[in-house]
C-alpha cells in the first residue's frame, strides 16, 4: 500500500459529539484530546514519519470566552503526560503557531513537551496551536524583509524554508473529521498538492478503523502534481 509522508489532519466535531450526549462542550474536547494517542500509534505502525494536527486556530478565540478558557486549561493540564508518552515512542513534538500570544503558563507546558521530545525521530508530530496559515504565511513574509532579501532570491523553496514547517515536506494526506468540507486556513502553502478525505465522524470518534480508512482512501489516488500522467502510470 502506497502511504504518505506527511498526515495533517483537521480534528472537527468535538463539540458536537459532546452536545449529542447531552455533555458540556468540554468533555467533548477532552475526549477530542485524549483520541490524538491511538490515531499517532495507528500512523507510527505504519511508520509515517510526519503528523500534523490542528488543535486550536487564531480564529477560535473567536468562541465563548469560558471555552476558550477551557481549552487551554485543558492543554496545560494533559501536555506534560502525552509528552512522556510520545517520548516513549519516540515521536518529536513541534509548535505551530504564534507562541508568544499564549499566556505564559501555556507557553511553558508547550515548551516542556517540545524540550522532552527534541531529540526523538521516529516521527514529527506537529501540534499546531494558536494557528492560522493566513498568519503563518504574513510571518514569513516579514521574516524575509526583515533579511533584506533581494526580490530575485524570493522563490518557493526560500519561502517554503522560513515557514513554521520549515525543512518539512508537505503535506500528502489532509483528513478532515465531522463532516465540513473546507480546510479552514489550515496549512494552506503545505497542503497545496494534498489529497483530501473528508469524514462525516466526530473526532472522538476517529478510531484505528477509521485511519486505516482514510490511509487505504490515500493509496488509491493517482497524484498528479499539475501534471498529466503518462500511460505507463495510469
Amino acid at each position: 500500500m502506497h502511504l504518505p509522508n506527511h498526515v495533517a489532519i483537521i480534528m472537527d466535531g468535538n463539540g458536537r459529539w459532546a452536545e449529542r450526549r447531552g455533555l458540556p462542550r468540554m468533555a467533548g474536547h477532552q475526549a477530542g484530546f485524549n483520541r490524538i494517542r491511538s490515531v499517532v500509534k495507528t500512523l507510527l505502525s505504519h511508520n509515517i514519519k510526519y503528523m500534523t494536527v490542528y488543535s486550536f486556530s487564531t480564529e477560535n478565540w473567536n468562541r465563548p470566552p469560558d471555552e476558550v478558557q477551557g481549552i487551554l486549561n485543558l492543554l496545560v493540564d494533559n501536555i506534560d503526560q502525552e509528552a512522556i508518552e510520545l517520548h516513549r515512542h519516540g515521536v518529536k513534538i513541534c509548535h505551530l503557531g504564534r507562541l508568544n500570544e499564549l499566556s505564559l503558563a501555556v507557553q511553558d507546558a508547550i515548551n516542556r513537551a517540545c524540550a522532552l521530545t527534541q531529540a526523538n525521530t521516529r516521527m514529527t508530530f506537529n501540534f499546531a496551536f494558536n494557528y492560522g496559515s493566513r498568519c503563518e504565511i504574513i510571518d514569513t513574509v516579514r521574516i524575509l524583509v526583515d533579511k533584506n532579501l533581494p526580490a530575485s532570491e524570493i522563490t518557493e523553496k526560500t519561502f517554503s524554508r522560513h515557514l513554521y514547517t520549515a525543512d518539512m515536506p508537505d503535506v500528502d494526506l489532509l483528513i478532515r473529521t465531522g463532516g465540513e468540507l473546507r480546510i479552514s486556513n489550515f496549512l494552506l502553502w503545505q497542503a497545496a498538492y494534498a489529497e483530501f478525505f473528508f469524514t462525516k465522524v466526530l473526532w472522538p470518534d476517529f478510531t484505528p478503523k477509521h485511519v486505516e480508512r482514510a490511509l487505504n482512501a490515500f493509496s488509491r489516488r493517482q497524484r498528479r502534481f499539475g501534471r498529466v500522467l503518462s500511460s505507463s502510470e495510469i
